[in-house]
């Protein structure tokens, strides 16, 4: 028999980090769960309290959880507000407006690993549900969304039923993220899209195309054509902005 020495500190947090992280991604843990407190931690895995606060802490700097004295250890909500252009949930949005929104599936379907195009660059990613999606409001058509939702991130979006709930809002309830590029352009909508917006072909819109991480893995990526008339983007800020 041999005898085997513990695992170091650094190790041992990163494994510690490692299973906290798991919890969250898979959605165990979704945003606002209070995490086990650093006692538990400890006994549980046997370590100290400051290799457990060395875990926490690296959580807590990539944005994946919130540290707090009194709440304890919370899974982090999505930080809208942390993005360069804050782009609001669309049915948030409308409602805070007065209108009465509604979505429609247009399509919905499972597409195997392919590249997958936000802008002028492709990007090779894992297998991902596809949706078109049709906003309104008040019966209204405002926008139309191509979404893919990245399995290995969001395992639970395979079953999601996204009729009742559409997959932005749905995603931003359950899924936290740490880094978003945001692309923004005017351009003519194809036919498909003019048809779903009651446009005619090549038809200004404007185009939002968003992409989403949660540390290293791309949650999702979205293109948004907006009706001109329907819709516009408003930002204040100042000079240290």
């Amino acid at each position: 028999m041999h005898d085997h020495a513990p695992a170091p500190p650094s190790a041992l947090h990163a494994r510690i980090r490692a299973a906290i992280a798991d919890r969250i991604r898979s959605g165990e843990w979704p945003p606002g769960t209070r995490i086990p407190s650093e006692h538990d931690l400890m006994a549980d895995w046997g370590c100290a309290r400051a290799t457990v606060s060395k875990a926490l802490s690296s959580l807590a700097a990539d944005g994946m959880v919130t540290r707090n004295r009194r709440a304890g250890t919370i899974v982090a909500l999505p930080r809208i507000h942390s993005a360069i252009l804050s782009i609001p949930d669309v049915r948030v949005e409308v409602e805070a407006r007065g209108g009465t929104y509604a979505h429609h599936i247009l399509a919905d379907e499972l597409r195997a690993p392919c590249c997958v195009h936000l802008g002028a660059e492709g990007h090779h990613l894992g297998e991902s549900r596809f949706l078109r999606v049709l906003h309104l409001s008040d019966t209204r058509p405002i926008m139309v969304e191509d979404r893919h939702i990245f399995l290995d991130a969001v395992p639970e979006a395979r079953a999601a039923d996204f009729a009742g709930e559409a997959p932005g809002s749905w995603l931003v309830r359950r899924v936290p993220w740490t880094q978003a590029e945001h692309r923004i352009a005017a351009v003519a909508v194809e036919a498909a899209v003019a048809r779903a917006l009651a446009l005619a072909h090549a038809a200004p819109s404007l185009l939002i195309e968003r992409r989403t991480w949660r540390e290293s893995d791309t949650v999702t990526i979205v293109r948004q054509w907006f009706r001109g008339d329907a819709f516009d983007l408003t930002a204040r800020f100042t000079p240290s902005a």
